[in-house]
């Protein structure tokens, strides 16, 4: 069934009315409902068999961002997250993105690399061309080793060969494995390959094989979204469109031109991306490893995004960057929840869910910039986080929310004084 991923008034619903109008949203059955308002939905005995060591099982929130519509194609957006104001900021700057069609996205093929390292030879340019020599032999026998992927219609595609004349051990070569994984993250997939080929490249070049692993700069695996918003979109009560697309575009310069501000930017962006992969069950790690390698790709750190103006005046933003995520192996079909979050999101294939999730990246970029550019990042950020200080300080019910107006309303949020107006008198309305 079609789904409409606008929330209107969802912050002041109750968890459980939020949860109740979800599960009509997308079509959740009354055990799927269950299973996402009860805690512990990971058991004690599936979590033992995901990892090594384990003693229990840790919770984070998991929330839903709305508004976004990708492709012409509504979609609501699990997220798994503790930082406050990171899915409001993504669900208000899609509203806002809604007006002008929302986010189009597009993507390359599942493609990924496995290294196969080569030491200690002595022509190694020589090498190289001996294992292109024989890369059709090598293609053959890396195929040799799933042939479920092969029906599936990927497997490996193409051998790429580097060399590094001079390092501080000597000469070293190294073969790349392009492998289309499909729907896979292709760890595993593209490692066994890599192990598969080394004997017969250490016979064809007389070297010495050592590390055969993937590499999480996926940078022929790219997802890539983008956006625009008109500048009666962006006014604020204090700022005019066009005011907050310059400050916008300044910020942004501002992460083009220095490394330190494009750290933080782009953990901006990686706070919309990793939630998903979180609450997906993806290896956010690798997403993040290959994303800031890909922010450095040019010998300079530097933004994941571009914001720009177009000829009419809207601000135009977009992004690329790798994406390594799948949809099958691993603990997205271990993890109930993570199988729900899929469910919810509705995707059919690996390149639309790193799509939604370069979207949500973009949005939450935004969000940041908008932020910075007008009222200050301060803000908004602290009336949010209000509730978890209200928390530490020990509020409860109907206290929670009294102390968080007291703080937002004194412009002071921090536990002592959350502390100090739990200890004096109540106003006798709330």
């Amino acid at each position: 069934m079609p789904i409409h991923s606008a929330l209107p008034n969802f912050r002041s619903l109750s968890p459980e009315q939020r949860l109740a109008h979800l599960g009509k949203a997308v079509g959740l059955d009354d055990s799927q409902v269950a299973q996402l308002a009860k805690p512990g939905a990971l058991s004690l005995e599936t979590a033992n068999g995901m990892i090594e060591n384990v003693i229990g099982t840790f919770e984070l929130p998991l929330a839903v961002a709305g508004y976004f519509q990708i492709n012409g194609r509504d979609v609501i957006v699990p997220m798994a997250v503790e930082e406050p104001s990171i899915v409001a900021a993504a669900s208000f700057m899609a509203k806002l993105a809604r007006e002008a069609g929302g986010f189009r996205t597009s993507s390359t093929g599942p493609l990924m690399r496995a290294q196969v390292q080569v030491v200690n030879v002595s022509d190694p340019y020589g090498a190289r061309l001996s294992i292109l020599k024989h890369k059709d032999e090598l293609i053959e026998l890396a195929n040799s080793r799933d042939k479920v992927l092969i029906g599936l219609g990927g497997g490996c595609r193409d051998i790429e060969v580097h060399v590094f004349p001079d390092t501080a051990r000597g000469a070293m070569v190294v073969a790349h494995l392009i492998v289309d994984v499909r729907d896979a993250m292709g760890a595993n997939t593209v490692n066994t390959m890599a192990e598969t080929v080394a004997p017969r490249i250490e016979d064809i070049t007389g070297g010495k094989v050592r590390l055969r692993i993937l590499s999480n700069l996926a940078d022929l695996r790219l997802a890539r979204a983008q956006v625009r918003y008109a500048p009666e979109t962006l006014k604020t009560s204090q700022y005019s469109g066009d005011e907050v697309i310059d400050g916008v575009i300044d910020a942004y310069q501002f992460a083009v031109t220095d490394p330190y501000r494009a750290a933080t930017h782009n953990k901006g962006i990686m706070n919309g991306i990793d939630p998903v992969f979180v609450a997906t069950g993806n290896d956010w790690r690798a997403v993040e490893a290959g994303a800031h390698a890909y922010a450095s790709r040019s010998g300079r750190y530097t933004s994941l995004t571009t914001w720009e103006r177009a000829n009419n005046g809207d601000l135009v933003g977009t992004i690329e960057l790798p994406m390594p995520v799948g949809l099958v192996g691993g603990a997205t079909k271990t993890h109930p929840l993570a199988r729900l979050a899929l469910k919810i999101l509705d995707v059919t294939s690996a390149q639309e869910l790193g799509e939604i999730a370069a979207a949500v990246g973009l949005a939450q970029n935004m969000g940041a910039l908008r932020a910075l550019a007008t009222e200050g990042i301060q803000r908004g950020h602290m009336a949010l986080h209000a509730r978890n200080i209200a928390l530490v300080a020990g509020a409860t019910g109907a206290d929670v929310d009294w102390v968080v107006k007291k703080m937002i309303a004194a412009k002071d949020v921090r536990t002592d004084f959350a502390m100090t107006l739990l200890a004096g008198p109540r106003d006798t309305v709330r």
